[in-house]
């Protein structure tokens, strides 16, 4: 189970970007980075395709898994850990309010 999943609301920790926070849109374990939206954006010279046309288009970058951290009810930086509940069942828990991590 990953700690960090599409949909997370996450803070970054560094970079650019520091402090700023954003939903991830993907994530990318083989390379540990993820995709997070309107951060650390860049700007890519696109050629002509059949269904886009040329010119500069700005995009996110990926963004390594170390340098991003849920952010919990409050909004600040969270660490996640893992509890079992009755069922059986494997959840993620923030660890600075001890609340589950709605997904």
């Amino acid at each position: 189970m990953q700690k960090i999943r599409k949909g997370d609301r996450v803070v970054v920790l560094a970079g650019k970007d520091k402090g700023r926070t954003g939903e991830v849109i993907k994530v990318l374990p083989k390379d540990e980075q993820a995709l997070v939206r309107g951060i650390n954006v860049v700007k890519r010279h696109q050629k002509q395709t059949q269904n886009q046309e040329a010119g500069i288009i700005s995009k996110e970058a990926p963004l390594h898994l170390s340098n991003i951290a849920i952010a919990d009810k409050d909004g600040k930086p969270t660490r996640v850990g893992f509890k079992v509940l009755e069922d059986g069942k494997k959840v993620r828990v923030a660890k600075r309010s001890g609340d589950l991590i709605d997904g």
